[in-house]
């Protein structure tokens, strides 16, 4: 069981950036019937979300969150000891991202740079990795980036996935402390792997000329197989069978009781899901902060955003979040924000 408990690492510094470009789905008529838009946007809870332009990458807009985080904090830069990059679109196959990033923010080269991929859960993952290196010898400092730009992967003509996913990047930085624990309950289940897919494109099935066209799935989504794919239905399903018992296990793990938890910061899937996930705890729903109607769901970057957003220039005592998606893969975590520095939201 990955149940993993740190007692000498915490949180410093949070920050997230946003593209400027606002799209709205009161626009979705072409798409959409008319009668249905409002109803689509109250269940789902986005009206906007931030997309990139065609130039921008994941990385230039965890490059302006981080490069935010420590010009704002006066972190020395020569003091970054390690870079994770978490984005399911790096920049290139080959090569990482990371050291492209260590390079850019004007990190020293003693700086160890890693990428990292993985869907919705991927904070919750990224940050229990880099908090197991900032615990050992040697390296006390990581600055964890995590980024999606999921525009670009999906069919403007797809009803199930224009209405519901956005773009931002976000920087956490992690480093040694005395006496701040935090826990972290992880999990998997690969049988999965068709719930949330883009099918073509890496080795398994490379880009052809066939794969590249666009099809029209029975319920009139369209796409490609080089485009992000989500059963729905599914993805529901499964959240609802397993984040409950999630919250419930880091509960246990930590010793807490989930009404002494100040926030609960959930993946921000949509909020017919997550409110239904909320109910079944019986926790206050007004503790459980959203910012999915503004930027939609950006997948792996949602949590730190949503702290970002709802959260800047406070200090939170004690935290539960939850990440769950793709894989499928799921994993909560608890600890504190006493001594986080958590910046606004800014745009690029």
């Amino acid at each position: 069981m990955a149940n993993i408990k740190f007692t000498n690492v915490e949180i410093k510094a949070i920050s997230a950036c946003v593209p400027k470009n606002i799209k709205y789905n009161s626009d979705l008529g072409y798409l959409i019937p008319d009668e249905e838009i409002d109803k689509t946007i109250n269940s789902i809870g986005i009206k906007e979300k931030r997309y990139v332009d065609s130039e921008t990458t994941a990385s230039d807009l965890c490059f302006k969150a981080a490069d935010e985080l420590l010009a704002k904090n006066n972190i020395d830069r020569t003091s970054i000891d390690m870079i994770l990059f978490l984005s399911q679109l790096p920049d290139y196959k080959i090569p990482a991202t990371a050291p492209i990033l260590q390079h850019k923010l004007g990190l020293p080269k003693t700086t160890a740079a890693m990428d990292l991929s993985l869907g919705c859960s991927g904070y919750v993952y990224g940050l229990s990795t880099a908090m197991a290196y900032a615990s050992m010898e040697g390296i006390d400092r990581v600055l964890l980036l995590v980024g999606e730009t999921f525009s670009k992967i999906v069919n403007p003509k797809d009803k199930v996935n224009v209405p519901l996913y956005g773009d931002a990047g976000t920087a956490t930085l992690i480093e040694k402390c005395e006496n701040k624990p935090a826990y972290f309950a992880l999990y998997s289940d690969g049988s999965g792997e068709d719930a949330v897919k883009i099918k073509a494109g890496e080795a398994r099935f490379p880009s052809t000329a066939i794969n590249l066209q666009e099809k029209e799935e029975e319920e009139g989504n369209i796409r490609s197989d080089n485009e992000v794919y989500m059963d729905g239905m599914d993805v529901f399903n499964f959240a609802l069978s397993v984040v409950p018992k999630n919250i419930k296990e880091i509960c246990a793990f930590a010793n807490v009781n989930l009404l002494d938890v100040d926030y609960l910061v959930l993946h921000q899937a949509n909020k017919f899901m997550t409110d239904f996930i909320i109910k079944r705890l019986k926790y206050p729903l007004e503790r459980v902060p959203y910012c999915l109607n503004k930027y939609g769901n950006t997948s792996s970057t949602s949590i730190p955003l949503t702290i970002s957003s709802e959260f800047a220039n406070q200090h939170i005592n004690n935290i539960i979040i939850c990440g769950f998606g793709a894989g499928l893969s799921w994993g909560a975590a608890y600890f504190s924000l006493g001594n986080c520095q958590i910046l606004p939201v800014i745009e690029y």
